[in-house]
């Protein structure tokens, strides 16, 4: 047992690599610890030199490595089996500095894995788990470094593999002073537990732990160190060992009695439990070599604290505590750490047992977005930890039986994140090769691709060598086919699904390989520009073929951009991070051969790292590159409102990055090369002559190109722009041999227009291509001219050409330069287009476009304000050009701003009343009024809009306008083209017995007043008409009193009592057929209110017949009427008791 026990120490020591960054003890005689299981290594080793002479180089490097990777349960062991067999105290198995050594290296050296496991990154630069507290001293690393340096720590003592101490945390005006009792165990260089009576319940350590363990690292001299408590035992005698115990019972007898009596009576007992059990547990004593070496990770805390944050729903930031927490395990992936795994594990049972998922299920409704994102990094996650190049299969078995179960739950979302949808999409209809017939296909989980990435590996020996060295190259190489392994320069191509082989890359980063992630991510982009470089050689080849047909497939179903695994997103990434030598956590090169011997990161350093880069190319140059290769592909719009929404953020995502990249010549170079390939690559490129109607727009990515090219070659910049305005979509769909439009593609599923849920945004995005090249264009005639064909061609949208109209006229009338008026005739012709747009549709914003054009023409001058009212016809409504644009072209702020002379206002007022005119014609009833307002100076246009009017009182005018226009006319002093006006408007009346609220009452009232200021003839004329049209009997009361009050043709006694004259009278025509009218209207509408009424109404009721009675009592025998109509009351209704008494007590 013992040379395997050496064996295994040699073996330990020679192969772990020296830190010499590690901090080194004091001189301290208690010396060396690392982690738990208390190793073996060095006590055996200098045994091992003892005997048999000086091996004495490695022996400062052992003592410190030998602990992190060996449990101190088989040093013990090996030390009580050399005791079992006689050894002597001087020569037994392991002396006991050795073992001092191994204790005190055994506790971390490193602050950096304290500070991650007691903030939520390895800066603690974010908040802690409550999310409501962003002072970054109240972290628990933070705080716990203020209480080291604050010397609240005392009491430290190391026994074996266990710290305790006490820490102060001092009084504050809203706390009292707080002793905390703090213990750490620790094993192998990893803290294993952690115990603190300050009741702290979180994910990470406190800031009392972090305090003690901080000491230790930092004041290791200070700190009394001891073996294990087992060993002092073992060194004791019976006596001593009774004397132990009793003063231990007697010091703590009240909390340690019960349970020394307890453990007493089962010892004693021969056949207890205890006593079938070889030797006794010591806390202090590390782990044993079959234990799991972790650090401690609280998982009750971590699934409390998950399942809180999902419980708030989005609310008080926990949305972003989640991606803190996500964070947290791509850091421990990072250092490598085992808690990454786990604690990702515990984050997923959390989220499958969200009760939302199967709420939404049952509702049919989707998630709210953030929290689609939370699953999709929930996903991508996952794929990195089965995609770990140094996964053991049995581990790597045990996570795809986990995200099996997970996969096969009901509520498990999908990754397209669109929850029943059976719409057939594109992507359905279009052969994919080996991803082909995905409607036979089940849905697919955000667990799927991490399930099917368990099925791959790191064994291919191309890969091997892609990823180990930056030499790895074949100069004599011929690059002459479609998989060829390198390129025509020699450097190596890999060739797999591009989605799948970015996260391989991302999966080296991730668990902190940065260097072998660039090399794989060179190699996966030179292998995506020689394809792109293919796919130019081939459309050449064929390129009169393809443009004959005038259609299109998309090559490439799966796009880059908007994919659940952000291939762009990463290289890109992993490109421009690429200039920070040596990430954090990279301390070895990866090995996948079992041959290959370990390369430290000091020589990793040093290789020839520009050897991974052609002449002139740089990691930047690179990354930008792989993005507009990506950004540039053609690929079908996704299905579902998910999907769509990812493909634009993302997008917008890579762009935000690229904006921050600064241009130089080589950066400008390769955008030229990239724009001449989007331009001439056909199918292969969303920017090529033909591209298929579903396939994603251009306008933002455009833009971005656009802008970058356009200092340095306007001229493609423009024809990137212009390319790149069209959206098929929207467009009608073109016979295969209609060449004229090429951007007319006949779609592969003609028939069904596909659900385009993000439209609204790739509209909006064309139109701020069209706005920016609307800017950069101007005083450009020629490219304005241009720019304006294609907005005419391409946007279908009125209210977004108005906005770009809007935004031409603002860039042409800058306040701080001249007005531009080619600019603004572009501005106007935008105009024009929205009015010929909107004409026939409802908009709820065309009388503010009206005006707007209305403004802009004028701005243009007199010529285009002659223009519009010339054609009217094609671009207003009647209504809109008399009320609007004739009136706005007559005032006197118009005449004002175009500095008109008197033969220019007048020759633009004869246009605006010829407009009228027609307009009056074409639709009386609403431009009338307009017409005669604005024909008022001239006598002859005022008489031709007048007729008009007449014209169609008889046809189509309603009482109403007739009214308004009678009024105006009044106004105006034409009082019996008033009048006649009035009673045409009387003819179209009618007004019932029960409308006594009528707007039109006093418009009947006007008319009888102006006919009885006219004349007792007038008033005689309209008098019938008021009798045939009025039934209200309180209206025709109202009438006949003002008749009787003034004389008539007396205008100016119309509201007086004086008579100036002789009254007209009752008794004869034609108040007396008004008088009849009146009685006989109190007794009809009397009839019909009594035949619905209820006992709340009887007041009311009794009110009215007081009001008929008056007018009874203007006729010469209306008492006596009135009395046979009350007794004819009483005997019809002799049923309504209680009223019939109240007329009774009225009326008698």
């Amino acid at each position: 047992m013992i040379g395997e026990e050496l064996r295994f120490r040699l073996e330990a020591v020679r192969s772990w690599p020296s830190e010499s960054s590690s901090p080194q003890p004091s001189g301290s005689a208690a010396g060396p610890a690392t982690t738990r299981h208390a190793g073996r290594g060095s006590g055996l080793e200098e045994s091992c030199v003892a005997a048999r002479g000086p091996l004495r180089e490695g022996r400062g490097m052992e003592k410190r490595t030998t602990p992190s990777r060996c449990s101190t349960s088989r040093l013990a062991e090996s030390r009580r089996s050399g005791r079992s067999r006689g050894w002597r105290s001087g020569s037994r198995g392991i002396p006991e500095p050795v073992q001092r050594r191994i204790v005190y290296w055994s506790f971390p050296r490193s602050e950096k894995e304290i500070c991650m496991y007691s903030s939520f990154n390895a800066g603690g630069e974010e908040s802690g788990t409550s999310g409501d507290n962003n002072d970054e001293t109240q972290l628990p690393f933070l705080r716990g470094v203020t209480l080291l340096e604050g010397g609240w720590v005392d009491n430290v003592l190391q026994v074996g593999f266990h710290l305790s101490g006490t820490v102060t945390d001092p009084a504050t005006p809203s706390s009292p002073e707080l002793v905390c009792s703090v213990s750490v165990s620790f094993d192998r260089c990893k803290i294993t537990a952690v115990t603190c009576t300050c009741g702290n319940k979180d994910i990470f350590y406190c800031a009392h732990v972090v305090a003690l363990s901080l000491y230790r690292v930092r004041k290791p001299e200070q700190v009394k160190l001891h073996l294990p408590i087992s060993e002092t035992l073992f060194q004791m005698s019976r006596d001593q060992l009774q004397k132990f115990v009793q003063y231990l019972i007697s010091v703590h007898h009240t909390e340690v009695l019960p349970t020394a009596q307890k453990l007493a009576d089962e010892i004693l007992s021969q056949n207890s439990e205890i006593n079938q059990v070889h030797g006794a547990p010591d806390p202090t004593a590390g782990a044993s070599v079959d234990d799991e070496n972790c650090w401690h990770l609280d998982e009750e805390q971590v699934q409390e604290q998950v399942k809180l944050f999902l419980s708030q729903g989005g609310y008080h930031g926990s949305g972003k505590q989640l991606n803190l927490l996500f964070s947290k395990v791509r850091e421990m992936l990072k250092m490598r750490d085992s808690n990454g795994a786990r604690m990702l594990t515990l984050i997923t049972e959390q989220f499958m047992a969200d009760p939302r998922l199967a709420l939404w299920r049952q509702q049919g409704t989707t998630m709210t977005d953030k929290y689609r994102q939370l699953w999709d990094e929930l996903g991508a996650l996952w794929m990195c930890i089965v995609l770990n190049p140094h996964c053991k299969p049995e581990q790597k078995s045990s996570w795809l039986r986990q995200l099996r179960r997970w996969n096969s739950v009901d509520v498990c979302p999908w990754e397209d994140g669109n929850h029943g949808n059976e719409l057939p999409n594109l992507t359905h209809s279009l052969p994919q090769g080996a991803h082909g017939n995905q409607e036979m296909r089940p849905h697919r989980t955000v667990f799927t691709r991490a399930i099917e990435a368990c099925d791959l590996h790191w064994q291919d020996r191309h890969l091997q060598h892609i990823i180990a060295s930056d030499l790895y190259a074949n100069y004599c190489y011929h690059d002459n086919q479609e998989g060829s392994l390198f390129d025509s320069r020699g450097w190596p191509l890999w060739h797999e699904h591009v989605p799948t082989a970015c996260a391989r890359v991302d999966a080296l980063r991730s668990h902190g390989y940065p260097r072998e992630a660039l090399r794989l991510a060179i190699a996966v982009v030179n292998t995506l520009r020689r394809q792109q470089q293919r796919q130019l050689e081939h459309f050449r080849r064929h390129k009169k073929e393809l443009l004959h047909k005038g259609h299109t497939s998309i090559t490439n179903m799966e796009g880059w951009v908007g994919h659940p695994l952000d291939p762009i997103g990463t290289l890109f990434s992993t490109l421009t991070e690429s200039g920070r030598v040596g990430e954090e956590g990279s301390n070895t090169c990866l090995d996948l051969s079992d041959c290959s011997s370990v390369v430290s990161r000091a020589d990793l350093q040093r290789m020839p790292v520009q050897r991974l880069l052609g002449d002139g190319e740089s990691y930047v140059a690179l990354a930008v590159e792989t993005a507009l290769i990506g950004l540039g592909q053609q690929r079908v719009m996704p299905d579902g409102l998910y999907a769509q929404e990812k493909v634009c953020r993302n997008e917008e995502q890579l762009l935000a990055k690229l904006q921050e990249v600064e241009l130089d010549d080589s950066l400008v170079k390769i955008f030229r090369k990239q724009a001449v390939f989007l331009l001439e690559a056909g199918p292969y490129s969303g920017l090529g002559e033909i591209v298929h109607r579903e396939s994603v727009p251009m306008h933002t990515f455009a833009r971005y190109l656009f802008t970058s090219l356009l200092p340095h070659d306007a001229e493609l910049a423009y024809k990137i722009a212009l390319r790149a305005m069209r959206l098929p979509v929207l467009e009608s769909t073109a016979s295969s041999g209609d060449l004229s439009r090429p951007h007319h593609i006949v779609s592969v599923v003609p028939n069904r227009y596909p659900r385009w849920f993000t439209l609204s945004h790739i509209e909006s995005q064309q139109c701020e291509l069209a706005s920016t090249m609307l800017t950069a264009a101007k005083g450009d005639s020629r490219r304005l001219e241009t720019v304006l064909e294609s907005i005419q061609k391409n946007i279908h949208s009125s209210s977004h050409i108005f906005k770009l109209a809007q935004d031409a006229f603002k860039i042409a009338t800058l306040m701080d330069s001249l007005p531009d008026i080619t600019l603004l005739k572009v501005s106007l012709e935008l105009g024009l287009q929205v009015m010929r747009i909107t004409l026939s549709t409802l908009n709820w914003r065309r009388r503010e476009m009206v005006r707007w054009l209305v403004t802009c023409a004028t701005e243009v001058g007199v010529y285009a304000l002659d223009s519009i009212m010339q054609s009217w016809f094609t671009l207003f409504t009647p209504t809109e050009a008399t009320s609007i644009v004739a009136t706005t072209v007559m005032s006197n702020s118009t005449i004002v701003r175009l500095h008109l002379d008197c033969h220019q206002q007048e020759n633009l007022a004869s246009s605006a009343r010829t407009l009228a005119l027609q307009c009056a014609m074409k639709d009386p009833q609403n431009c009338a009024l307009s017409a005669l307002t604005l024909c008022e100076k001239d006598h002859i246009a005022f008489e031709t809009a007048y007729q008009i009017v007449l014209d169609a009182a008889a046809t189509g005018m309603s009482y109403t306008q007739l009214f308004t226009i009678a009024r105006y006319m009044e106004h105006r002093g034409y009082p019996m083209r008033a009048y006649k006006l009035a009673t045409l408007a009387m003819a179209h009346l009618n007004l019932s017995y029960n409308q006594d609220t009528h707007p039109a009452i006093n418009d009947v009232l006007w008319a009888c007043a102006l006919s009885h200021s006219l004349g007792k003839n007038e008033l005689a004329a309209v008098i019938p008409l008021v009798v045939k049209s009025v039934k209200c009997a309180t209206v025709l009361s109202d009438i006949l009193r003002r008749c009787t009050l003034t004389t008539p043709g007396m205008v100016s006694a119309l509201h007086s009592r004086r008579n100036s004259g002789k009254l007209m009278s009752l008794d004869k025509a034609p108040l007396r057929q008004l008088l009849d009218a009146t009685i006989g209207a109190y007794i009809n509408t009397t009839h019909s209110r009594l035949t619905h009424i209820s006992p709340r109404h009887y007041s009311e009721f009794i009110e009215f017949l007081g009001k008929a009675r008056e007018t009874f009592m203007m006729a010469h025998d209306g008492h006596i009427q009135f009395t046979q109509f009350i007794d004819n009351l009483k005997q019809i209704y002799k049923g309504k008791k209680k009223l019939m008494m109240l007329v009774r007590e009225r009326f008698g």
